[in-house]
């Protein structure tokens, strides 16, 4: 099932033209806004793969910075050999390169542990009414969930509403803290 509704999204997401696109941008922004969260010191984020037509973080870590001065952004970089992700200090300094998937990641940098992330903007193509998202199906979000403090806020972003049940989801995902969407904000810590 995984597969059918990767393909579905994927499509559909694509099919968005770039006035649709900022429109939703602009009303997740606002519902992002709703959260009630902690101060936040370090913040994970995906870049956007603009070939992939995801959604730009950049106005969500731009609103988070001006809310938590001094703010530190990290990006992954993605080790396909080990199946992992590592993390690194993202400013205006990071030199980035575009990697086997078309997704922009950092060259090098200073490294963050991954117990100072307290905060991860999760990239996906859809998720379900408990939280349980498809990402691209290499499964480096959950293996990095995995080694993360028990603590760490994952949010979703998605220009999509949820479907019911992801029914194959399997022992190794692992659920959003909540999904914002152009219309909702979904709270699955309730």
């Amino acid at each position: 099932m995984k597969t059918v509704l990767r393909r579905i999204y994927r499509e559909k997401r694509m099919q968005l033209s770039d006035s649709e696109r900022d429109k939703m941008t602009d009303l997740l922004l606002i519902n992002f806004q709703k959260l009630d969260l902690p101060f936040i010191k370090c913040v994970h984020t995906y870049l956007a793969s603009a070939e992939l037509n995801e959604i730009d973080t950049y106005i969500i870590t731009r609103f988070l910075s001006f809310t938590n001065p001094d703010l530190k952004i990290v990006v992954p970089k993605i080790i396909t050999d080990q199946g992992k992700m590592i993390h690194y200090v993202f400013n205006e300094n990071t030199e980035l390169v575009l990697n086997q998937f078309g997704i922009p990641e950092p060259s090098g940098g200073e490294e963050v542990p991954t117990s100072d992330i307290e905060l991860v903007l999760t990239p996906l193509l859809l998720f379900d009414e408990r939280g349980y998202r498809i990402g691209y199906g290499k499964g480096y979000y959950d293996k990095f969930f995995a080694t993360c403090g028990k603590n760490v806020i994952k949010i979703g972003l998605s220009f999509f509403d949820p479907v019911p049940v992801i029914n194959d989801v399997n022992r190794f995902d692992i659920p959003l803290n909540y999904c914002i969407t152009p219309e909702k904000v979904y709270d699955f810590k309730k």
